[in-house]
């Protein structure tokens, strides 16, 4: 019998293929901001305004529906009536999406210029040329929300049968992609031609991924079987969902305003600062959390709340104890990361960044908080309280992101904000609904996390005191090797002493390090 896959042997598969995604995300975005200039008509303000209606649709339609959404529906199918029963409903509700989003598509089409020009970033028009790479670019992206629906169904689907590999490393194919349009269009369409290496990207991405449905049993027929019960579920579930996922491209839709009317390069800074800090969030929140969701669900689909308690619990304390030194050494490090992964407008970058630090943490737990909600097929919460925190996040982007406050670095100050409120919003509903869920021991470890990562923080400015950021410090292995060095004492600070404080989170570190070294090596004897 095939032994399956543990929560964190899938952990450390998502955890590792992002880290190569990310990196691989940053070289994209370093190459983009090299080669291409932060202010002028080809600047990469229009390469990044281009994106945001294309993301607002796909969230907002599909993006819902996919993953937390379908998944604990999948889950029970599986459960009751085997694989056909999932990939039956799979495809009727890809069928259903790809109607949508394809009309989407048309749309982005048509209306593309308008939507740049009076809806996203107002401050292109300065530039005509700007603003018609921007549209150009966004025309080519205008059917990538459907290719991502298609992969995303598939992905729910392989993802709930135990099967994460392809998910994984599809992602590298479409950095790959627009990598390879950079050197390609540099010379001659310019910044357009990322436009075309998303698309190619997109499109690759999908085939990886439909790959990975090879050995499943999956059969597609073209029809939607409007009489299911389930469909009618994942449709009544899919406005919260989808305008939960909507509030918060909405809210990256005003940023954008916001910025462009800040100045030329502003849309720029404030992306490059935000694709910074994504990467923990990916790496721990959603690589975590995803590995987690088939478990949280397969619990409550076998009527076992207990264990679904326990495992949330366990799963939660370990995010804390990875995310708070990687928050840690991301704010120390900021400058660092700045100058290394991006050339151009680095110290306002850095400056950003470091706002958003708060954010980070917050949203790698809001990562796992929602899911637990999702897996009890309760996606209307989670969007009533995104709707009061998108609402304040507007709010307090349009106050502090005024030229006379903070500027575009308020952006970010209002993102962290409300990623605080909104966690400790959710985490208050469901102690009111289990109050045996965060007990004693629970925040007797999350104390003793917080006391480690006090010792991290005199590590780090301990680090970055003996090896500050010189002002001719440039290239990738000055900043590396500083970076690595910092990081790395950092990290192995709050290690130690998370073993010598008796958490549970380091017991898996020292037992793996214990058994490298004390592991027999055989000697051939002649």
């Amino acid at each position: 019998m095939q032994k399956k896959p543990t929560v964190s042997h899938i952990a450390a598969l998502l955890m590792a293929t992002s880290l190569i995604g990310q990196l691989l995300g940053f070289l994209r975005t370093k190459l983009v901001n090299g080669n291409f200039p932060l202010h002028g008509a080809g600047s990469t303000d229009a390469y990044f305004a281009a994106f945001i209606i294309p993301d607002l649709f796909f969230f907002t339609i599909s993006a819902g529906v996919l993953g937390v959404a379908l998944m604990p529906l999948l889950s029970d199918r599986l459960h009751k009536n085997g694989r056909r029963s999932v990939w039956e409903l799979s495809t009727n509700v890809m069928n259903l999406l790809a109607v949508a989003m394809f009309a989407v598509g048309v749309i982005i089409l048509l209306f593309a210029r308008p939507l740049l020009e009076f809806v996203v970033a107002p401050g292109l028009k300065d530039n005509p040329e700007q603003l018609n790479n921007a549209v150009t670019i966004m025309r080519m992206l205008a059917f990538n929300p459907l290719f991502f629906t298609l992969s995303g169904v598939l992905t729910a689907a392989q993802q709930t049968l135990g099967r994460f590999f392809f998910y994984a490393v599809a992602p590298f194919f479409y950095n790959l992609s627009i990598i390879a349009s950079i050197f390609i269009f540099r010379h001659n369409i310019g910044i357009v031609g990322l436009g075309i290496g998303a698309l190619f990207g997109a499109i690759a991405q999908l085939i990886i991924i439909a790959i990975g449905v090879y050995g499943l049993n999956f059969s597609w027929r073209p029809h939607i079987h409007w009489r299911s019960k389930d469909l009618h579920t994942v449709l009544r579930n899919l406005p919260p969902r989808s305008l939960d996922q909507g509030m918060d491209q909405i809210n990256d839709v005003v940023e954008t305003r916001i910025a462009s009317g800040l100045g030329s390069g502003n849309i720029s800074n404030f992306n490059n600062a935000y694709t910074l800090s994504t990467a923990p969030i990916l790496l721990i929140g959603t690589a975590i959390s995803t590995a987690a969701f088939p478990r949280l669900t397969a619990r409550l689909s076998q009527g076992r709340p207990d264990l679904f308690r326990k495992d949330f619990l366990m799963i939660l304390r370990a995010m804390i104890w990875i995310a708070a030194p990687l928050v840690v050494i991301s704010y120390f490090c900021r400058g660092y990361l700045a100058r290394m992964i991006f050339t151009k407008g680095n110290s306002e970058i850095a400056t950003i960044f470091g706002f958003l630090v708060v954010a980070i943490f917050f949203r790698i737990m809001y990562a796992l908080v929602s899911r637990w909600f999702y897996a009890q097929k309760d996606t209307r919460t989670p969007f009533y309280v995104s709707i009061v925190s998108v609402g304040l996040d507007i709010l307090l982007a349009v106050e502090l992101g005024r030229a006379d406050a903070y500027g575009v670095s308020g952006l970010a100050l209002a993102q962290s904000i409300t990623s605080v409120l909104e966690v400790l919003v959710l985490c208050s509903i469901m102690v009111k609904r289990d109050r045996k869920l965060l007990d004693r021991t629970f925040w007797g470890g999350v104390v003793r996390i917080v006391s480690v990562t006090g010792f991290s923080v005199i590590a780090g400015f301990i680090m970055i005191t003996l090896y500050p950021l010189g002002a001719h410090d440039r290239g990738i292995f000055t900043l590396g090797s500083k970076l690595i060095l910092i990081a790395g004492v950092t990290f192995g600070v709050h290690v130690l002493l998370s073993g010598l404080f008796g958490l549970d989170e380091a017991k898996p570190v020292f037992a793996r390090l214990r058994s490298l070294a004390l592991k027999p090596v055989k000697v051939d004897q002649q």
